[in-house]
């Protein structure tokens, strides 16, 4: 079949199209992990107690994060600079396949978690100024439920996004408006964030758990 010259401008300039659409969709994605393409960069071990086991793992069809703990408490962190004002979504997705004996998240003997991230701001030479919101699994405490951290008090918010309601053994997806969740948190506005972490620990409740972590990435919408 032959095709004319308008013919080929036309398939042309939609392979363009396609091509700019493409990009300009990914361009409305910030990646912040890569665990699917087996990928690791960027991120830095930071360790409490003993260290939680971090690797990449095949698990079925899906390259993940695998987290271990039993009785430690580290986690991984990624200092990635994020205009909150253009990507103000955080979306990843998670999995734990046990549940800690935990009864109470608000006090110290029970600040552990099977499965948690976490968005910071860095106060740097000022400490005090340093802020962090946690999206927890927690076990105890119900979905939705707010409070401050055991350890750092009202600098470190912990948020619940699974409770023991939801199923081991099961992902679940998440997406959370970081701009407006550390407005509504700390009653101002941040237009950048420095870091994110992950984080599983069982280092208080000296107990064991085995999670899971996908994808993480910012986006515009």
């Amino acid at each position: 079949m032959r095709i004319n010259m308008r013919g080929k401008f036309v398939i042309l300039w939609c392979l363009a199209l396609c091509c700019f659409l493409a990009n300009a969709l990914k361009a409305d994605q910030l990646p912040v992990a890569d665990f699917s393409k087996s990928s690791l960069k960027g991120w830095e071990d930071k360790v409490f107690t003993s260290k939680t086991s971090y690797q990449l793992f095949q698990l079925k069809d899906k390259k993940v994060l695998k987290a271990e703990s039993q009785d430690s408490a580290s986690g991984l962190i990624k200092r990635i600079h994020v205009d909150l004002k253009r990507y103000s979504y955080l979306n990843w997705s998670w999995r734990i396949e046990n549940r800690l004996d935990v009864k109470n998240e608000t006090i110290k003997p029970g600040d552990d978690y099977a499965a948690r991230i976490y968005v910071v701001i860095d106060g740097r030479m000022l400490l005090w100024r340093t802020k962090a919101v946690n999206y927890v699994w927690a076990n105890e405490a119900s979905k939705g439920e707010i409070w401050q951290n055991a350890f750092v008090g009202k600098n470190a918010i912990m948020m619940a996004l699974r409770s023991r309601q939801d199923k081991t053994s099961t992902w679940y997806s998440e997406k959370r408006n970081v701009y407006e969740d550390l407005k509504r948190l700390f009653g101002t506005e941040f237009h950048f964030i420095d870091a994110i972490a992950l984080m599983t620990d069982t280092d208080n409740s000296h107990g064991q758990v085995k999670s899971y972590y996908g994808d993480i990435y910012f986006s515009s919408e």
